[in-house]
């Protein structure tokens, strides 16, 4: 009777993921192989390459810092006073202002080369102390998972893990609603005429009328942006001011909105939250079985091997990430059949942001969210006009 459970289980994993895993991009589709040089500059991509060499060493440091703190904190076994879900709140609190605490001087590091190079307008102080709203949200999250899992442990026994794991979905979805209020800085776009462009857009793609503002970042950073968040009725486009300023086409910003839009229209981000409950589940069974949280001084050790299990899954992570980008990139092209705007706007992501258009292969399937920028060139010159 356990085999045919797990079988059926199993084969209702694989056929969620595979649901989740299509896209519109046809899977034959053959792109042009160009040349970086010739479409972003040989001059750009080696001071591009210069640029994310540090950050690339930067980046590794910094999650080797964190790990070492993780075994340290798992060793110490912390024990606190007071109730034992006061403790697990607690303890998770702790587990995450450590590893901001660990993060910052690599951050700061990070910082200091990006303002080096013209990247980004920040100084210290607004690093350390510019997102606290962020800060005290993670904080939140990280001990109410804590008590989530410490209190379904001590209620649930052995099969505490799939009670937690409900309730740890449930969360991410929670999250995922009211991320749009914790973004910062934000107003409304007040180009009536841009707006009507947008939302005739879309509605192109299927949508109703779709809330879009703007983030001030022009004083923080030179680079250019945007992003679709929330779900449901908390869903938002939000444009970046850097994209609206004099220079860069009408062209360029609508066909970044198209791509944002096509999140929405796709439901990237609810994907997102599938893909958390897909592959949280395999990992709850895990933690059940190397840790022991009906004890709340097993939290650190818990979130040690959940750091270890999320740096196994992100290669997957990332190769999904991608997939979505490139049907936002896709349907874009559709939207607008501007393939010209297309190529334009991520060169000036390359120019802004200096973004290494073609990193080592292994370095990409590792860490890389989005096509690498010459991959989204060569799709867009494969647009038939």
């Amino acid at each position: 009777m356990r085999i045919v459970v797990s079988a059926t289980l199993t084969v209702l994993w694989l056929a969620a993921a595979w649901l989740l895993w299509r896209t519109e991009v046809p899977e034959d589709l053959h792109t042009p192989a160009l040349s970086a040089a010739a479409v972003f500059g040989a001059g750009q991509i080696a001071r591009s390459e210069r640029y994310a060499r540090l950050l690339r060493v930067d980046l590794v440091l910094e999650t080797v810092a964190q790990l070492l703190v993780l075994v340290w904190l798992a060793r110490r076994r912390l024990q606190l006073r007071g109730p034992a879900l006061l403790r697990a709140a607690g303890l998770g609190a702790i587990v995450y202002v450590a590893l901001w605490l660990v993060r910052l001087p690599f951050a700061l590091a990070s910082l200091w080369w990006e303002h080096r190079h013209g990247v980004t307008h920040l100084g210290a102080l607004d690093l350390v102390a510019g997102d606290w709203v962020g800060v005290l949200a993670g904080i939140a999250l990280a001990a109410t998972a804590a008590v989530v899992v410490v209190g379904f442990a001590r209620a649930f026994g052995r099969r505490w893990w799939l009670a937690a794991w409900a309730a740890l979905v449930a969360l991410a979805f929670a999250w995922t609603l009211v991320t749009p209020y914790l973004a910062p800085r934000l107003e409304p776009l007040h180009d009536r005429e841009l707006t009507t462009a947008i939302q005739s857009l879309a509605r192109r793609e299927g949508l109703g009328p779709t809330e879009v503002e703007v983030q001030r970042t022009r004083s923080r950073s030179r680079e250019v942006n945007a992003e679709a968040v929330g779900a449901g009725p908390t869903t938002k486009v939000i444009l970046w001011d850097t994209l609206l300023r004099p220079g860069v086409s009408r062209g360029e910003v609508l066909i970044v909105s198209a791509h944002e839009l096509a999140h929405v229209a796709r439901r990237h981000v609810l994907k997102g939250v599938g893909w958390f409950a897909l592959l949280a589940l395999p990992c709850a069974w895990v933690l059940a079985r190397t840790t022991r949280l009906a004890d709340p001084a097993e939290v650190p050790r818990a979130a040690l091997v959940a750091a270890l299990l999320a740096l196994a899954l992100l290669p997957l992570a990332n190769t999904i990430s991608r997939r979505y980008e490139r049907e936002a990139d896709w349907i874009a092209l559709r939207t607008t059949n501007d393939p010209a705007a297309d190529v334009a706007i991520m060169r000036r992501f390359q120019r802004t942001s200096l973004v290494d258009p073609e990193p080592p292969r292994l370095w990409h399937l590792i860490v890389g969210t989005h096509p690498t920028l010459l991959e989204r060139v060569e799709l867009a010159r494969s647009w038939p006009r």
